[in-house]
C-alpha cells in the first residue's frame, strides 16, 4: 500500500502557483530534488516553487523560496503573499506580522485574501542600460528588489516573444554569473502598466511576478510615465497594486498588495520525499 506521509497546501496568487509545506520539524531533507519532483507537472504537483515554512529566530517564522529548477531564490511577491495567507490561517497568526527570507525580514498585514506585504528597498538600479541580443539591441533597466530584474519597455506586449528574448537577456553576459528575470512592460496610462516576465529558475514565462512587477512598477515611476501608487495588470489577469515611496530619486519604500488564496490541500506519497 503506498504511503502518504507528508501534508501539503496548493496555493496561487496572481497565476503564480506554489506548493506550501510547513517544513518547522524539518522533514524535507534534499530541498533541491524535492521541489524538482513536487513541481513536475506529469509526475508530480505541478507548480512555479515550493515555498517551505521553518523556524526562525529573528522573526515569526522564516520562508524558503525553491523554484521548479531546485534552485532557491531570495525573494518572491506572490510567494511573499502566499506564505503570510497561509501563517494568518492555518498557524492563526495576527493580521500583522514578520516573517524571514533571505532577502531580509518582510512585514505582511492580511485582511481576508487581501495581502499587502512590504519589499526590500531596491537596490543596484541602473536606469539607462543597452545590450545585444538576438541581433537586435535593446534598452533597459535594472534593479533588484529581492533578486535581480531586467526591465524593458515595449508596445505591442500582446505579441512580444517572450520565451525567446527572455531567454537570451536572462543569460546575457551583463548579468553573469546569476543572470536576471526579465519584464516587459507596457504603460497603459498615468497610473497603470502591463507586465509580462520570464523567471529565472522557472526558465519560462510566468503567469505573474509579484518582485518584476514591483521592478517594472519602480522604474515607470522613476522614468515618471506613471505616479504612485501603480496598477501593475498582470498576465495571470490580477491587478497589483504597488505604493512606491521616494525622497526625490531615492526610493525609501515599496509595498505589493493583491489577492492570494488556497486551491487544495492533500497528502504528499512518501516517493517525493
Amino acid at each position: 500500500m503506498m504511503r502518504f506521509s507528508l501534508p501539503f497546501y496548493k496555493m496561487v496568487a496572481s497565476g503564480n502557483d506554489f506548493v506550501v509545506v510547513d517544513n518547522r520539524k524539518g522533514i524535507v531533507g534534499d530541498i533541491k530534488e524535492f521541489a524538482r519532483k513536487v513541481c513536475a507537472g506529469h509526475t508530480g504537483i505541478g507548480a512555479d516553487g515550493v515555498l517551505l515554512l521553518e523556524n526562525s529566530r529573528r522573526a515569526d517564522f522564516k520562508m524558503r523560496i525553491i523554484n521548479s529548477d531546485g534552485s532557491e531564490a531570495e525573494a518572491c511577491g506572490n510567494g511573499f503573499r502566499c506564505i503570510a495567507l497561509f501563517a494568518k490561517e492555518k498557524l492563526s497568526c495576527p493580521s500583522e506580522f514578520r516573517f524571514e527570507s533571505l532577502a531580509g525580514i518582510i512585514t505582511a498585514h492580511v485582511k481576508a485574501q487581501r495581502v499587502c506585504v512590504e519589499l526590500p528597498v531596491p537596490s543596484e538600479l541602473e536606469l539607462d542600460q543597452s545590450l545585444e541580443a538576438l541581433g537586435h539591441r535593446l534598452h533597459y533597466a535594472f534593479l533588484n528588489t529581492g533578486v535581480p530584474h531586467a526591465v524593458i519597455f515595449v508596445e505591442g506586449l500582446p505579441k512580444i516573444d517572450v520565451e525567446e528574448i527572455g531567454r537570451a537577456v536572462r543569460h546575457h553576459g551583463n548579468f553573469k554569473p546569476r543572470g536576471t528575470n526579465v519584464n516587459f512592460v507596457q504603460v497603459e496610462n498615468d497610473k497603470t502598466i502591463s507586465v509580462r516576465t520570464y523567471e529565472r529558475g522557472v526558465e519560462n514565462e510566468t503567469l505573474a511576478c509579484g518582485t518584476g512587477s514591483t521592478a517594472s512598477a519602480v522604474v515607470s515611476v522613476l522614468k515618471g510615465y506613471v505616479r504612485s501608487p501603480v496598477q501593475v495588470k498582470t498576465r495571470g489577469g490580477e491587478i497589483l497594486e504597488i505604493n512606491i515611496q521616494c525622497d526625490g530619486k531615492k526610493i525609501t519604500r515599496v509595498t505589493l498588495e493583491g489577492e492570494a488564496r488556497f486551491v487544495c490541500e492533500g497528502k504528499m506519497a512518501a516517493g517525493l520525499l
